[in-house]
């Protein structure tokens, strides 16, 4: 947070946005920082013990079921720095999308951001373009799409079949505000964003 703000005092940045819970198998924390949150009054929840899900979806199924929020029916997640590192992270971050696919959790880079599209419903994106864009891609991850249907792209599907071994979408470009896509399986949508 203190790149963040570049022009406050990073002690009183990290004091005002200090996490109520700090959640995960702890082996990538050093020491000084669990202490330092410790000692600020963070909850530190050490789930060592568990390593078949990653910090992330220990992390979201805490928000999701432990935390007393009434209706989580427009929850959104937003993750920093869920993207840039290491492809087996990456991808273990975007399984947790699949994984709780009825939350809307974004994935949040340097240059873009990701979220999934459940095949549930049509989906309407509104894009804030001084923030977003241009570049786009709807990735079929979870498994082949044989019809999928977009406005608002320069190339726009129409009906189209996507998998992995044939056509994927990406490069595409936003040119309206508002995209809409329709699939009969869940996509990735990806947009670059503009720094």
């Amino acid at each position: 947070m203190p790149e963040l703000l570049p022009g406050e005092d990073p002690a009183d940045v990290r004091a005002r946005y200090k996490p109520d819970v700090i959640k995960g198998d702890m082996d990538s924390i050093r020491p000084e920082v669990k202490e330092y949150y410790s000692n600020l009054g963070t909850n530190i929840v050490d789930k060592s013990h568990d390593q078949d899900t990653t910090d992330l979806h220990k992390c979201v199924s805490f928000v999701t079921r432990e935390l007393p929020v009434p209706d989580k029916s427009n929850l959104c997640i937003l993750v920093l720095g869920a993207l840039g590192g290491r492809f087996d992270h990456e991808m273990g971050n975007i399984n947790v999308l699949y994984r709780f696919s009825d939350t809307k959790i974004v994935l949040l880079s340097d240059d873009c951001s990701i979220f999934l599209l459940p095949k549930t419903h049509t989906h309407e994106i509104h894009i804030e373009k001084s923030v977003e864009g241009p570049h786009c891609g709807l990735i079929p991850i979870g498994g082949p799409s044989t019809s999928t249907t977009t406005t608002g792209l320069r190339w726009n599907l129409d009906n189209t079949s996507m998998s992995y071994g044939g056509l994927v979408s990406t490069s595409n470009i936003v040119d309206d505000d508002k995209i809409t896509v329709t699939s009969d399986s869940d996509l990735i949508w990806t947009i670059s964003l503009r720094n």
